[in-house]
């Protein structure tokens, strides 16, 4: 059985256009996938903790020496690592803050490099290659070549470096200027934004479009 993970960061809930796009994707791979199966995280409303001294101590030690608290931790990696090595595709809302990934979804990555579980520790091999990663990414400003806030975009720049390690390679959809419709000194970039918007929905609705056409 096919099997797509849908991860979620946005602290917006309803408003969010990273969670619409998100929902979006899903529905247009449910569509491919009929009998297939959705895991669902969402790291906006359940974080996962930093990655602290505990968490990675537990990755350096055999199991039968951690602590209570290394076990918890081993065991949430474990958890991570494994949602990930159970799915066929993953899609995942990578909202822009502050020029950067939302902090839970820095943790989440952290969580992911873990030896033995997403690469190997005497090869360096990523394990967890060869399965669709998309990313739909939400900027609320213009970051396109040209724009004053050109390359400020930290995130989409920084997410395929930290998952190098696992094998990992996502691919990204983009939209942007999501606060022009609700911000009054943007609203002359209304039109702007909107096509982004319909650009971005273009290419989630096309993602899986040959697996359907031959189903």
């Amino acid at each position: 059985m096919a099997t797509l993970l849908q991860i979620d960061a946005s602290i917006q809930g309803d408003r969010s256009v990273s969670r619409q796009l998100t929902a979006r994707a899903t529905d247009v791979w449910r569509a491919a996938h009929p009998d297939g199966a959705v895991t669902y995280r969402d790291l906006g409303a359940d974080p996962v903790p930093h990655f602290d001294n505990t968490a990675n101590l537990s990755r350096g030690l055999p199991p039968e020496q951690h602590t209570t608290a290394q076990a918890q931790s081993w065991a949430r990696i474990r958890e991570l690592v494994g949602e990930i090595a159970a799915a066929d595709a993953v899609v995942l809302g990578l909202p822009i803050y502050n020029y950067g990934a939302p902090s839970t979804v820095k943790s989440w990555v952290d969580h992911l490099i873990a030896p033995g579980l997403s690469f190997d520790p005497e090869t360096r091999e990523g394990l967890l290659g060869g399965r669709d990663f998309v990313v739909i990414v939400s900027r609320g400003g213009g970051y396109a070549e040209g724009a004053p806030r050109h390359g400020w975009d930290h995130a989409t720049a920084w997410l395929p470096h930290g998952l190098a390690m696992t094998g990992i390679e996502p691919r990204f959809i983009t939209t942007e200027l999501t606060l022009a419709p609700v911000t009054p000194a943007m609203s002359g970039l209304v039109p702007l934004a909107e096509e982004s918007r319909r650009q971005a929905e273009a290419a989630i609705d096309e993602l899986w479009a040959p697996v359907a056409a031959n189903a």
